[in-house]
């Protein structure tokens, strides 16, 4: 029996759930989460490894109206991942079937003549018997090979989605070892989750105009540490002054919540320097954003 692969696009509208459900498919944390829309900002994959057959996922940045530099390489790198890939997952929310950008999503999917899979998100809010007039509308819309209900926070529907992509799989090479489930550096995850930490915290617009690098990760052994050393970007003084708070309040509750997170994913104490750098209007430059891994 030969063995089966494919790669996967994760695509749609902004704060849909599509990090969650890669997530939940994986049974680890690996794309992080917030309620706000754009969130994900990069293309994360995600490697689903089964009996005789391996899944590799791209989760991408929400496809949106872009306003800068940094939303413009977003939504590039979103509506570029279907090229890529054997099929896609077009991922709406159940609260949302009218949603605007859905339109321009499957026009797009049509011109690349993709297979296609409709992923409707957060049934759990809602009651069975107003799924299924939904599903029928949204059939009319594209033809769809398949339209799967599903609750990417409590795992309903789940199961079945993976059966589907299965059966659609075909013969191909293991791209990736078992041990692995992602491409991404641990330097990369690190600094996600250092970012999932500033959109947590800070409750104004300040996450959106702030990117996180990491300069240094260094194993000492002898004393099961990891140290880190990041930095988290801003664009404006004040910006960066909000971040530290009074008496470094602010920056000291995230690297907090950062580290405790960090050291049940590492499985070792984490010591994290973190400090905070005015990189003024970065979100407009292009030579910041490919700077700051953009």
């Amino acid at each position: 029996m030969s063995f089966l692969s494919g790669f996967i696009a994760i695509i749609g509208p902004p704060n849909v759930g599509k990090s969650t459900l890669l997530n939940r498919i994986l049974g680890t944390k690996l794309a992080i989460v917030s309620s706000r829309p754009q969130t994900t900002r990069n293309r994360i994959t995600g490697i689903y490894h089964g009996d005789g057959f391996q899944m590799v996922f791209m989760d991408t940045p929400g496809i949106h109206k872009t306003r800068s530099a940094l939303h413009e390489s977003m939504v590039e790198s979103a509506l570029a991942t279907p090229q890529e890939v054997d099929l896609v997952l077009l991922v709406i929310e159940m609260q949302r079937p009218d949603d605007p950008e859905i339109p321009s999503v499957v026009g797009n999917l049509k011109k690349l003549k993709k297979s296609c899979i409709l992923v409707i998100n957060k049934i759990d809010m809602f009651p069975k018997e107003q799924i299924l007039p939904v599903i029928d509308k949204l059939r009319q819309t594209h033809p769809f090979e398949a339209v799967i209900p599903v609750s990417a926070l409590k795992g309903d529907g789940v199961d079945a989605l993976l059966e589907e992509l299965k059966s659609r799989l075909k013969p191909g090479p293991q791209f990736f070892t078992k041990d692995m489930n992602t491409d991404r550096t641990e330097a990369f995850l690190v600094s996600e989750l250092i970012r999932e930490k500033i959109y947590f915290h800070v409750k104004q617009e300040l996450p959106y105009s702030s990117a996180v690098t990491v300069d240094k990760m260094e194993e000492i052994p002898d004393r099961n540490l990891l140290s880190i050393a990041a930095r988290i970007h801003v664009e404006t003084e004040s910006q960066k002054g909000i971040l530290i708070g009074q008496k470094g309040r602010m920056v000291k509750a995230i690297g907090r919540s950062a580290r405790l997170e960090l050291e049940k994913m590492f499985n070792v104490q984490v010591y994290l320097d973190l400090k905070v750098r005015v990189e003024k209007n970065w979100t407009k430059d292009s030579k910041a954003l490919r700077r700051l891994g953009y």
